[in-house]
């Protein structure tokens, strides 16, 4: 396993949490796709039966970054805190998931917990590997709030709507499915 120097591990870190914050003021997020080798991996769990797994960076340009960020324009994704390990290139940063709006109460609509991503350095300023974690039932039950208060965006309530049909989205798969394992 090699190793990365801190410094070029910190300079990533510096260049990711800037072109994601040129991304969501752009409301969207496929640029970000450079910043991947061209046979990187991105998957998530979501929940007890699926799994989503982009495989390679023209999968997360269109899938993870495309498909599945259409409808979170107006969303930001502060990171709050990374953790590093040099030896091995693994890079741990967690994030809070804050939308535009406002309640009654004047705090921004956002799932109460952290979230966090998972991602493994290929070199060049570049990720190889990135798994996604966060707590769906928070994420849900804010969903189910804005609903309610009908403080969804016009593409959140498609991307809601996509996701209860029954057609069968790319990228996501039955648990145990993916081409690449998820962990």
């Amino acid at each position: 396993m090699a190793g990365y120097s801190r410094d070029e591990l910190d300079q990533m870190i510096e260049r990711w949490v800037q072109e994601n914050k040129n991304c969501e003021a752009q409301g969207d997020w496929r640029p970000l796709a450079q910043m991947y080798t061209a046979e990187a991996t991105y998957g998530w769990n979501y929940g007890p039966q699926q799994e989503f797994m982009a495989v390679g960076r023209d999968e997360i340009r269109d899938l993870a970054l495309g498909q599945e960020m259409a409808g979170l324009e107006g969303w930001t994704y502060p990171y709050q805190e990374f953790v590093v390990d040099e030896r091995s290139g693994s890079v741990i940063g967690f994030w809070k998931q804050i939308n535009e709006r406002i309640r009654a109460d004047g705090s921004h609509y956002s799932p109460e917990g952290i979230g966090g991503s998972w991602f493994r350095y290929g070199g060049d300023f570049q990720w190889s590997w990135q798994r996604d974690f966060f707590d769906f039932g928070n994420v849900a039950a804010l969903f189910v709030e804005m609903m309610s208060a009908d403080a969804l965006s016009p593409g959140m309530q498609k991307r809601i709507a996509r996701s209860m049909s029954d057609e069968p989205l790319p990228g996501w798969y039955r648990i145990g499915e993916s081409p690449v394992p998820l962990w």
